[in-house]
């Protein structure tokens, strides 16, 4: 199915009822009401009201779906596995509560960390400057393989932390690992020489001294690659020819977006949650 057939939709964190109606305003413009594949780009649940109601119908879906784990996918991944505590903000007991939490669980760790198809790469953050979109996938199918593993806990209970902050090419191990986690599901602002701020979450005319926005890093080994990703709710609706940032916030009152790969057609449902500030 070409690109005209194919909508990424921004962190949808819960928000079912947004994300119905924008799936239903998709299909309403579609040949073939029902087909049209949907890219979503990380962060399917946790924070909105009803994660429950997301996974399971993405679940159901997911012959049209292709999806990449973002970060509070991994945490909900992480606390079912027992390696890391609910935050006061998580908003997952109904997963962790479901008769379906090892099917949610096992479906999550067999989804991607990065895609690439038709000449456009998705993830859910960020892409560091050396990467090239080879490597990028390479680096996402270390993680993807690690998740699938049967040790897969330990993987995660290995896996936080902000150090090292810095890709090296000689990075080895859980170093390495850790590292690929953070771009692919953490990062914003980064320096010219791959060192990661994961500290801060203010727009990108906000950033740290000596650091920028990954994706405006001109010397990027991706610079002329298509890139669709989310994360960043402070920074708002991105639509260039190469850079496409989708998380408008839903979750924090903004809106749930989506656009169309091939003529950049947007659509956009208005939040229905109460306004409150990021957290993500």
């Amino acid at each position: 199915m070409g690109l005209e057939q194919t909508w990424a939709i921004g962190d949808i964190q819960g928000c079912f009822d947004e994300f119905i109606e924008l799936v239903e305003r998709i299909d309403a413009r579609s040949l073939e009401p029902g087909q049209a594949r949907l890219w979503l780009v990380g962060d399917l649940i946790n924070r909105g009201p009803s994660s429950l109601e997301v996974l399971r119908w993405v679940m159901a879906n997911e012959g049209r779906c292709k999806v990449v784990l973002g970060n509070h996918d991994l945490n909900f991944l992480a606390v079912s596995a027992g390696v890391r505590r609910l935050k006061p903000d998580d908003t997952l007991d109904d997963l962790l509560d479901s008769k379906d939490r090892k099917a949610f669980v096992h479906w999550l760790r067999h989804q991607q960390l990065a895609h690439f198809q038709d000449d456009i790469l998705m993830v859910h953050a960020g892409v560091l400057p050396p990467w090239t979109v080879a490597m990028t996938l390479a680096y996402a199918a270390e993680i993807e393989f690690r998740l699938q593993s049967p040790d897969w806990k330990r993987f995660l209970a290995q896996m936080y932390g902000n150090e090292p902050n810095q890709w090296r090419v000689d990075l080895r191990g859980p170093d390495r690992r850790r590292v690929s986690v953070n771009a692919l599901t953490r990062l914003r602002f980064c320096s010219p020489d791959s060192v990661m701020e994961l500290a801060s979450k203010e727009a990108a005319s906000q950033a740290p001294k000596g650091f920028f926005p990954w994706f405006a890093l001109p010397d990027r080994a991706c610079s002329q690659q298509v890139i669709v990703f989310g994360h960043w709710s402070a920074l708002g609706l991105i639509n260039t020819s190469k850079v496409i940032a989708l998380d408008t916030g839903c979750v924090w009152g903004g809106a749930l977006t989506a656009i169309n790969l091939q003529s950049r057609e947007l659509i956009q449902v208005p939040s229905r949650q109460t306004a409150r500030k990021s957290l993500s």
